[in-house]
C-alpha cells in the first residue's frame, strides 16, 4: 500500500509530462489559455469604465477578472511553472516552502510591474508601448537567462554531490563537532537555512525580474484612468490567480521526488539518486529557459 501511495506522483506526473510534449497537450492548452486571457482582458478594460464612472459594485468584478486572468497566464507556456517545477525535482525542499517560493515568486512579477510603470511615467516619462516593450523585450529575455543559469547551477551542484556520493559511502560528523568544545563552522542545520535562503534569493528574482504584461498593462490603464489603487490591486490579485497554477506544480513536484525517492529509501543509492536526479532537474531547466531565451530574441 506505501509502496503505491509513493509511486502514484510519479505516474500521474510522467503521464501528465508525456501528454503535455508527446502528444501536442502543450499546443491545446496555450490556446485555451491564450483565449481566456483575451476575454478576462477585454472584460476588465470594461469593468475599469465602470469603476471610473464611480460603480462601486464592480470592485468584486475586477478583482475576480484579475484572479482569472492570472491563472489562464499561468496555465500557458511559462517560465515559473519550469523553475518551480524544476526545483522542487531536483532539490528536497519541504512542500510549504516551495509552495511559498511559489507564491513570493507571482507576488514579485506584480510588484515589478508595479514598479516598471511608476518609474516609467514619473522617471522617465515614458508610453504604454515603450513600458510594455520593455517588459517583453528586455526583462522577459534577461528572466529567462537567470532561469538558465539557476539550471546549470543545479547541474553543477548536483554533478558535485555525485562525485561525493561515490567516493564516499561513510557519513562524517557535522561540522562544528571536533571533541574539543569549541565551534570551528557552523552547524549541518544552519549551513541547510543559509543555502535555503540565498536559494529563495535566486528564484525568486529570476522569475520575478520579468512583470507581466498584462499586470503592467493594468497599472497603466490604472494610472490614466484615475483609478490608480485599482490598477496596483488587481495586479496584486492577478498575481495570486498566477500563484494557484504554481503552486499546483510545486505539490506535484515535491510528491513526483519523494515518491521516486521512497522507492530506493535504504541503502547508499539514496544520496547517488537524490544527485541524478538534481541534475536532471537542473538540465531540463536550462533547457527550455535556453530555447525561450532563442524564442524571443
Amino acid at each position: 500500500m506505501r509502496r503505491a501511495v509513493l509511486i502514484l506522483p510519479v505516474v500521474l506526473g510522467s503521464g501528465l509530462l508525456f501528454w503535455l510534449w508527446g502528444f501536442g497537450g502543450m499546443d491545446r492548452v496555450a490556446a485555451w489559455a491564450a483565449e481566456g486571457q483575451r476575454d478576462a482582458q477585454n472584460a476588465m478594460a470594461m469593468t475599469l469604465r465602470r469603476l471610473r464612472g464611480g460603480d462601486a459594485a464592480a470592485w468584486g468584478g475586477l478583482l475576480g477578472l484579475c484572479f482569472a486572468y492570472g491563472f489562464f497566464h499561468a496555465a500557458g507556456p511559462g517560465h515559473g511553472k519550469i523553475l518551480i517545477g524544476g526545483y522542487g525535482l531536483g532539490r528536497r525542499v519541504p512542500v510549504g516552502r516551495l509552495v511559498g517560493l511559489a507564491m513570493a515568486s507571482s507576488l514579485a512579477q506584480a510588484l515589478s510591474a508595479v514598479v516598471l510603470v511608476y518609474a516609467g511615467v514619473f522617471a522617465f516619462a515614458w508610453g504604454r508601448e515603450r513600458m510594455v516593450g520593455i517588459a517583453e523585450d528586455m526583462l522577459q529575455p534577461l528572466s529567462y537567462a537567470a532561469i538558465a543559469l539557476v539550471g546549470l547551477w543545479l547541474v553543477g551542484r548536483g554533478a558535485r554531490r555525485f562525485w561525493r556520493a561515490v567516493r564516499s559511502h561513510v557519513p562524517h560528523g557535522d561540522a562544528d563537532e571536533c571533541g574539543c568544545g569549541h565551534r570551528h563552522g557552523p552547524t549541518a542545520e544552519e549551513a541547510r537555512e543559509v543555502r535555503s535562503l540565498r536559494d529563495a534569493v535566486v528564484l525568486v528574482a529570476s522569475v520575478g525580474i520579468r512583470p507581466c504584461s498584462g499586470a503592467v498593462i493594468l497599472v497603466i490603464l490604472g494610472h490614466l484612468m484615475g483609478i490608480d489603487l485599482a490598477g496596483i490591486a488587481g495586479a496584486l490579485v492577478m498575481a495570486l490567480g498566477t500563484a494557484s497554477v504554481t503552486m499546483a506544480v510545486a505539490v506535484l513536484a515535491v510528491s513526483m521526488r519523494e515518491g521516486a525517492l521512497g522507492q530506493v529509501m535504504s541503502g547508499p543509492g539514496v544520496a547517488r539518486w537524490a544527485a541524478v536526479i538534481e541534475v536532471m532537474a537542473g538540465g531540463m531547466i536550462a533547457v527550455v529557459a535556453v530555447q525561450l531565451v532563442l524564442i524571443t530574441l
